[in-house]
């Protein structure tokens, strides 16, 4: 599929899978890498849930997200050891049984010809697909990430998912990218709380989010406004800072 400028909203849910992440061993990148690869093939990140290395728990998420949205990603989970089991749980949420791809094992095979001990048995696991499956390239080691019907199954290490994801750009049916700008402000978010609110409803094709700070001894904000229609966006923009402005308030285009 390809890319379409429909006015649809297309989304996607991601499943992060590991106990290293819910014990706080590893901290996850992989989230905002993959929201931000969504975005620019017009498709929104609409729920994250991570798991742990349980396979009840795992297809349980995946069977949620995927009915949820149009498209499901996992991250974690598809290496050589004995808690990989993302392969086994993805295939029972889909009803599918467990095979060894050949295209997969004879990238293995390739891969570690030269390597101290070859294609073992717990390498050859990452050979392993739900029955159907497609594989997603993997240029950093031989093994690929796979795809089942509305299903992506990429690893855990993030610049190999980053490029997993650059694999598959372009290949997604998707809407149009969402755009956004940035206003700062140094106000309390109670303060314009109505200002947004009042902007935001006069402006039904954009939405905007607030997030405070404090800096230099002061409360601030930056708001930012979302949109796929860049004319409703430049529109809402000019709006707030006029309703900022008017309330006697100085902002920075941009953010601060």
């Amino acid at each position: 599929m390809s890319a379409t400028g429909s006015n649809r909203i297309w989304t996607a849910g991601l499943v992060v899978i590991g106990d290293e992440i819910l014990s706080g061993r590893t901290h996850d990148k992989n989230i905002a890498q993959v929201a931000s690869w969504l975005q620019v093939q017009g498709i929104r990140l609409a729920e994250v849930r991570v798991v742990p290395d349980v396979e009840d728990r795992i297809v349980d998420a995946v069977n949620a997200l995927r009915e949820a949205n149009d498209y499901l990603f996992t991250t974690g989970g598809i290496g050589p050891t004995h808690d990989d089991i993302t392969v086994d749980a993805v295939a029972r949420a889909l009803g599918a049984g467990v095979v060894i791809h050949p295209d997969a094992r004879a990238l293995l095979e390739r891969y570690y010809a030269d390597k101290p001990g070859g294609l073992t048995e717990a390498r050859l696991r990452m050979a392993r697909v739900p029955d159907g499956a497609d594989l997603i390239p993997n240029r950093m080691s031989g093994a690929p990430g796979i795809r089942i019907d509305n299903v992506f199954l990429m690893a855990g290490v993030p610049h190999i998912t980053a490029g997993m994801l650059d694999a598959l750009t372009g290949t997604l049916e998707g809407g149009m990218p969402l755009k956004s700008e940035t206003i700062g402000c140094w106000t309390s978010e109670s303060e314009v709380a109505d200002i947004l609110r009042e902007t935001e409803a006069a402006h039904e094709q954009c939405q905007i989010g607030s997030y405070p700070f404090f800096r230099e001894g002061k409360v601030g904000a930056n708001f930012v406004i979302r949109s796929v229609d860049a004319d409703e966006l430049s529109s809402c923009v000019h709006t707030l800072c006029d309703a900022l402005g008017t309330a006697g308030l100085d902002f920075t285009p941009g953010g601060i």
